[in-house]
């Protein structure tokens, strides 16, 4: 059995897609590209997919994960070629590895996310963050199945800053870009429960709703603050092609570099 471990986006209009949608459109995607699935046991057998850590509904991101089981070999590129043909645009496949080690989930601890704050100038959304940083805990609150639940929102934010809108935004409307690295916890502290803690220590309250965006997610490393490509260990374990062999030489496309 093959595994192979893909990344893939939610953009434009597809962000406000729920998981459940996504994972109907993947699947119809691996029958039309025809590919060789395995299949749980048991009396309603499906295709062995799994998914790490989606992005709550209307959020848009450039980096969500899952795995695939193959029961024949495929070339990873060749298979996301043909998936994310099979895909609606906006739900684009972006990348693909033969999973050559374990624990991809272990790996996914820290996501980087970016909040569009329209009708809010960076001078106040920098007054927030400072004061966001400086509070020990910031209690919100979010509702849950069995009623308003509080909980800390700042010890699972690692980063947290006011931007500069993009230099190619036009228009005279005060707008400040929130980019924050925000640790996987539990509970999980949603880019939402960022700005109701904005709220609670600024009264910060933008007056549309934030665009959200996740850029990245992966392994924190401390040392850094930085997010690390998760499919990264994966790559370096691919053994290298040997130009030794005329076989494997052969399959090398001229003018190509190294990986």
């Amino acid at each position: 059995m093959q595994r192979i471990r893909l990344r893939y986006t939610k953009r434009g209009r597809l962000r406000f897609t729920s998981h459940r949608d996504f994972q109907r459109a993947f699947e119809r995607a691996l029958r039309r590209s025809e590919v060789p699935m395995a299949y749980s046991a048991g009396f309603t057998p499906h295709p062995k997919v799994s998914y790490a850590n989606a992005a709550p509904t209307g959020t848009g991101s450039e980096a969500e994960f899952l795995e695939i089981a193959l029961t024949e070999a495929r070339d990873p590129d060749t298979l996301r070629k043909l998936l994310d043909a099979s895909m609606p645009e906006g739900l684009d496949v972006i990348d693909a590895v033969e999973a050559r080690t374990s624990g991809l989930a272990d790996r996914l601890t820290a996501s980087v996310w970016e909040m569009r704050l329209d009708g809010v100038t960076v001078q106040d959304a920098a007054k927030a963050v400072e004061a966001f940083l400086a509070a020990d805990t910031v209690e919100v609150q979010r509702r849950a199945k069995n009623g308003m639940r509080s909980f800390d929102a700042r010890a699972a934010v690692a980063d947290l800053q006011a931007l500069d809108p993009q230099p190619d935004r036009s228009g005279d409307r005060p707008c400040a870009i929130l980019r924050l690295v925000v640790r996987h916890v539990t509970p999980a502290v949603r880019p939402d429960d960022v700005l109701s803690g904005l709220r609670a220590v600024a009264d910060l309250t933008p007056p549309v709703p934030a665009a959200v965006t996740r850029l990245a997610q992966g392994l924190f490393d401390e040392e850094s603050g930085t997010v690390t490509d998760p499919l990264a260990p994966d790559r370096e374990a691919a053994p290298a092609v040997s130009t030794a062999d005329p076989a494997a030489a052969a399959t090398v496309p001229e003018g190509a570099g190294s990986a």
